[in-house]
């Protein structure tokens, strides 16, 4: 089956003052191969999908407790913008190594609902809990069905840790960019926010009316979202578990097709922008919508069939979703020069908390703009 490649007339942008250059193109799709001894299982669903920090993994839920790590980029993909279809067949595994990337297979025993890499070193304090990892340490969380996170380590595939907690499946889990956190949400009102050098819980966010389906931290590990079914996606300060702004989803009901009963104001997933100046989301309207950050609303969209999941490749350009068929959709992303204020805030936030910042002998304004209270 082929894939057409998208037409860029289908998305819907504000003017060109408030978008970003560049126009969205579908560029490539991954299609499961199903295994016959999982044929008499119903959920196939593409519940999550994940880069590694430094875009060379791309981590795919498949459904039936199976993970696929694939090398990134697919092949065809730098080469040209051709639609790339690929099967990929989870009873064909490539043998664990560290010689050569090649495609990888995790059985987790549970169906996978989250997923998050993180680039983890070495410490005296982890030793005992990660069993003395590679000194480059690549680490990949799973949110299971039975409310366990498994860490694993990618090169060996050695499970490292998991972290019990949660009594329901969890939606979604993400690590901070720095290393120090996880965030998890398990279909409560509230997500819980995991230390990961000691793997204890450090706060719980409350602030939803829905359950809590999707976390992402920004790449400077200074703000946290999270969307949920109240169609409402929080802006929070992790450091500090306040709020500091929320975004709502309001149905486009003129670009949809589907009569007035669809649900069409849940999310299903939030991500950040590679630069953290925009936020990308997945509702059941049937959209990929492109936030920025400071306008506080969309300035693009693009039409995703039941769409499930949304993540950025880290070094921008690229979206990818993941859909109820258990199909991936590769777009092509809107970007954006960052200013030299914004970059200096995103460099400095990287390496000092909010307490940190707000102890700082500088002016208040300028505290304020650098812990997002300027929102």
């Amino acid at each position: 089956m082929e894939v057409p490649a998208a037409d860029p007339r289908r998305w819907r942008s504000l003017p060109e003052s408030e978008t970003a250059e560049g126009e969205p193109l579908l560029v490539a799709e991954l299609k499961p191969g199903r295994p016959q001894q999982y044929d008499w299982k119903s959920s196939c669903e593409t519940w999550s999908v994940a880069f590694s920090p430094d875009g060379s993994w791309f981590a795919w839920s498949q459904g039936h407790c199976i993970v696929k790590l694939l090398p990134w980029p697919l092949e065809g993909t730098e080469q040209s913008c051709k639609p790339l279809e690929r099967k990929s067949q989870c009873t064909k595994t490539e043998p664990w190594g560290r010689g050569g990337a090649k495609e990888k297979t995790l059985e987790c025993g549970q169906i996978v609902w989250g997923l998050a890499f993180s680039s983890l070193l070495p410490s005296h304090s982890r030793k005992h809990i990660l069993r003395v990892p590679s000194v480059s340490c690549l680490v990949l969380a799973t949110g299971l069905n039975d409310g366990h996170i498994k860490v694993w380590e990618v090169q060996t595939g050695k499970e490292l840790k998991v972290l019990s907690g949660h009594v329901q499946w969890v939606y979604c889990c993400c690590i901070s960019p720095d290393g120090h956190m996880l965030c998890s949400a398990a279909g409560e009102k509230s997500a819980l926010l995991w230390s990961m050098s000691s793997y204890r819980l450090l706060r719980r966010l409350e602030g939803h009316q829905g359950c809590v389906v999707s976390c992402e931290f920004s790449p400077d590990s200074a703000l946290l979202a999270t969307a949920s079914y109240d169609q409402f996606v929080i802006l929070w300060d992790p450091c500090t578990g306040e709020q500091l702004r929320s975004l709502c989803h309001v149905p486009l009901q003129s670009v949809l097709d589907h009569g007035s009963d669809f649900h069409a104001s849940s999310l299903r997933s939030v991500c950040f922008s590679p630069e953290g100046l925009y936020l990308a989301t997945v509702a059941d309207d049937r959209l990929l919508r492109i936030w920025a950050l400071e306008l506080g609303k969309p300035v693009a969209f693009a039409p995703v069939k039941n769409g499930l999941c949304c993540t950025y490749f880290p070094h921008g350009g690229i979206i990818a979703t993941g859909t109820r068929d258990g199909h991936i959709q590769f777009w092509t992303a809107p970007q954006a020069l960052s200013s030299l204020k914004h970059l200096c805030r995103k460099v400095l936030r990287g390496r000092f908390s909010t307490h940190q910042v707000l102890a700082l002998p500088i002016p208040k304004k300028m505290k304020e703009f650098l812990t997002y209270r300027t929102l």
